[in-house]
């Protein structure tokens, strides 16, 4: 106890240099745990970004494949599917809900979902959230487009604009639907998933814009007063996703889906998707999480070279020390102390600064992307971290400590200046 409070007075005496040091560490420990908290946030809304959806269904493809166009609303699918097929399986007595899909156009970059008002009834994200409006309401007319929070926001649509939707998914389109305006009547709150970025309309108006087109071209123009004599029912849609009355007929129906033989169809189970995509795109997070740690090892550094170089100037002090009795190896500890005392009071200071920038950025990130950090205690992984970072300050103190050792068995009573 005795050493430990001499290790504090001597850093007190130095203290500039200690809060130097400390603050190196303190930055580079929020560094390492805040990239911690966000890699495992990141990853549960990922696995979270379809919540309560049994099965996803689509046009036979790759798993992969089906998950990115009908989830994440990139790529394109390898082929419709038709009503009927879907209306077989939506009526399924194991279904308790389905939620039909059209994809093909786009607004200005973002993906044109035609769907129905069983999306905003049923889909779930992050662990079981419901869509949520932030303005206005769903759609109930044709030409009426509900817009994702992030649409909304980076192109500054309010209530009540029209947009033009264009022929095909890509970020520049020479098709338009200009005879067909969409008005903006329901705008969603964020939600970090893909739904930030679509634009919401009904399977009858994604059938409405494509009357009279031909070979992806419109061939004739069509009025209103047609249109509303029309059946506007989808002959095929893009795919389809499931909600089941019990979890045990899931293997069961995607068996049969998979099966299907009036058209290939494949049915995958979305979370077990989301978990083969993850293990191909987590490499980033884990480079980053090692770039993170190497910070903390030059910060670790940095108070080594610190304290090898107050040596010299203590050669003295270590003397007296040793004057009134202290051996060689309480010289050493009391390095090794210091180096703990510094890499303590850097992690404490590094866990405020990571705790008070969440308190400060959160309501901004949430606003802003859908992305809720939580402020939670730290987790086992997090308590590991600081456990190896103390570790690491206490081996980088033997350096010094062993250096210091040597010089006091050496020096004995008569310091070299």
């Amino acid at each position: 106890m005795a050493l430990w409070s001499l290790a504090v007075k001597s850093l007190r005496n130095r203290r500039q240099t200690a809060l130097l040091t400390v603050l190196s560490i303190a930055v580079s420990v929020c560094l390492l745990l805040g990239v911690e908290k966000v890699r495992h946030e990141v990853r549960a809304q990922f696995l979270n970004t379809v919540s309560g959806t049994d099965l996803v269904v689509g046009a036979r493809s790759g798993s992969i494949n089906l998950l990115l166009y009908t989830v994440f609303r990139i790529g394109d699918a390898t082929n419709n599917i038709s009503w009927n097929s879907y209306q077989e399986f939506a009526n399924h007595p194991q279904v308790s809900w389905s939620i039909p899909l059209s994809l093909g156009d786009s607004h200005r970059g973002y993906r044109v979902l035609g769907t129905s008002n069983a999306y905003f009834e049923h889909l779930r994200y992050g662990g079981g959230h419901s869509l949520r409006l932030q303005e206005g309401r769903v759609f109930t007319e044709l030409y009426d487009v509900v817009l994702g929070a992030e649409v909304a926001r980076q192109l500054n649509y309010q209530l009540g604009d029209q947009i033009i939707v264009a022929h095909g998914g890509g970020q520049v389109s020479f098709v338009h639907h200009d005879d067909q305006p969409f008005t903006v009547v329901g705008i969603l709150a964020p939600t970090g998933t893909p739904v930030d970025r679509t634009l919401h309309v009904s399977l009858e108006a994604i059938e409405a814009i494509h009357v009279g087109w031909h070979s992806g071209m419109p061939s004739r123009r069509v009025s209103a007063e047609q249109l509303a004599k029309m059946d506007l029912t989808p002959k095929t849609i893009t795919g389809f996703m499931v909600g089941l009355k019990s979890k045990v007929a899931t293997f069961q129906l995607q068996r049969q889906i998979n099966e299907y033989r009036r058209e290939p169809l494949s049915a995958i189970m979305p979370g077990v998707a989301l978990q083969q995509l993850w293990s191909l795109i987590g490499v980033a997070e884990k480079a980053l999480l090692v770039v993170s740690a190497l910070v903390v090892v030059s910060g670790l550094i940095g108070m080594m070279t610190n304290l090898l170089s107050s040596l010299n100037e203590r050669r003295r002090e270590m003397a007296i020390l040793r004057s009134i009795g202290a051996r060689p190896w309480q010289i050493a500890a009391l390095l090794m102390s210091e180096s703990l005392a510094l890499t303590f009071a850097g992690l404490i200071l590094g866990l405020a600064l990571l705790y008070g920038g969440l308190l400060a950025a959160q309501p901004w990130i949430a606003s802003q992307f859908g992305f809720y950090l939580s402020l939670g205690l730290p987790g086992p992984g997090d308590w590991l971290l600081m456990g190896a970072v103390l570790l690491a300050g206490l081996l980088a103190g033997l350096v010094p400590a062993a250096k210091a050792y040597r010089q006091s068995l050496v020096d004995g009573l008569t310091p070299r200046i």
